[in-house]
């Protein structure tokens, strides 16, 4: 039975949907860094926050991806209010100071997890920091993700500019790429970074402030990927 918080109170949420060789992906959207995935009776939920949306009607986790410590992607009351029995916690290690149910994975790692392979991705500051000689995400502390789900390969940048890693993603049906100064990168930097892999469908996320539209103009005329502008503000 799948629970879901505060239904009769629920707002309606635009989604989209990928078909996939397992069924439907049904991508919600919520707010900044936070969505959901639904493929074929498991939910996953990304990044969770409270502060970030209203998560009235939606359902329980079974996993919950973190990439960071940060409090736009790590809420322990929201995170709490998600779980049900059986839900599985994935972050990195420096999450798991703070969620210690958490399981872990590492930059360059590849595990299964609730039936689903994923693969920790790189995701880091190279210049920009709060002082000189700082960043504000230091290579290892967090992690982006690629996620199998029914054969297509979906990757989620979490916090980062654009590292060699991310440049050299290969086959990526589905991507969201965050963009936000002065944490991590412009529009332009970030879609100059989505043509480097060239990513089938792309989400611009975790934009406040920025303006994604001037993502989707950087990528105009890029043969074979299609920029989805959606509600997360």
């Amino acid at each position: 039975m799948i629970t879901r918080l505060g239904a009769q109170s629920a707002p309606l949420r635009p989604s989209d949907v990928i078909q996939t060789s397992s069924g439907d992906l049904r991508i919600t959207p919520i707010n900044h860094a936070s969505l959901m995935l639904e493929l074929g009776g498991k939910v996953i939920h990304v990044d969770p926050a409270s502060a970030a949306g209203d998560y009235a009607g939606l359902p329980q986790a079974d996993l919950i991806l973190l990439t960071d410590l940060h409090p736009d992607h790590m809420d322990r009351a929201m995170i709490d209010k998600l779980k049900k029995a059986g839900t599985i916690v994935l972050a990195p290690a420096a999450v798991q100071k703070t969620i210690t149910e958490a399981q872990t994975i590492a930059n360059g790692e590849t595990k299964s997890v609730a039936g689903i392979e994923i693969e920790a991705v790189a995701m880091y500051n190279l210049t920009r920091g709060p002082a000189p000689g700082q960043i504000f995400h230091d290579k290892g502390r967090g992690n982006g993700y690629i996620l199998n789900l029914g054969g297509k390969r979906l990757y989620l940048s979490g916090d980062t500019e654009c590292t060699p890693e991310m440049k050299a993603l290969k086959n990526i049906d589905v991507a969201f790429i965050c963009m936000n100064l002065p944490y991590t990168m412009t529009p332009g930097e970030a879609a100059a970074c989505a043509k480097e892999f060239k990513p089938k469908i792309v989400y611009p996320y975790h934009f406040r402030g920025s303006d994604p539209q001037e993502f989707a103009n950087g990528l105009e005329g890029t043969p074979g990927v299609e920029v989805r502008i959606r509600t997360w503000y």
